[in-house]
């Protein structure tokens, strides 16, 4: 699944938000108990491993320069979650992209 987001900043400052938010991507995972790991293969691009609900899934968040592209691979058996995915990273990346905290 793909969740594309607008914004209006460099991606020098998306950059920053994402590497300062990333340890807060898993209280934002439907139903909780969720572990993520993430790691930058480049300066563009934040690679997820997530374990949540007995799953292990994958993602990433692309940075673009006018969108941030959210992906998750999604196994057939969580298909039906796909909503309740796609409106928590639309609420939640509000927070994701935010300015560090001081």
């Amino acid at each position: 699944m793909r969740v594309v987001l607008p914004h209006e900043l460099t991606k020098e400052a998306l950059r920053e938000r994402l590497r300062s938010h990333a340890h807060e991507i898993a209280d934002h995972i439907p139903g909780g108990m969720a572990e993520v790991e993430t790691h930058w293969p480049n300066e563009d691009r934040m690679q997820m491993m997530i374990r949540a609900m007995g799953q292990n899934l994958s993602g990433d968040v692309e940075i673009e320069a006018q969108q941030v592209v959210f992906t998750i691979v999604l196994p057939p058996a969580l298909g039906v979650i796909e909503p309740l995915v796609e409106n928590a990273i639309r609420k939640h990346s509000q927070t994701l992209l935010a300015p560090p905290k001081a």
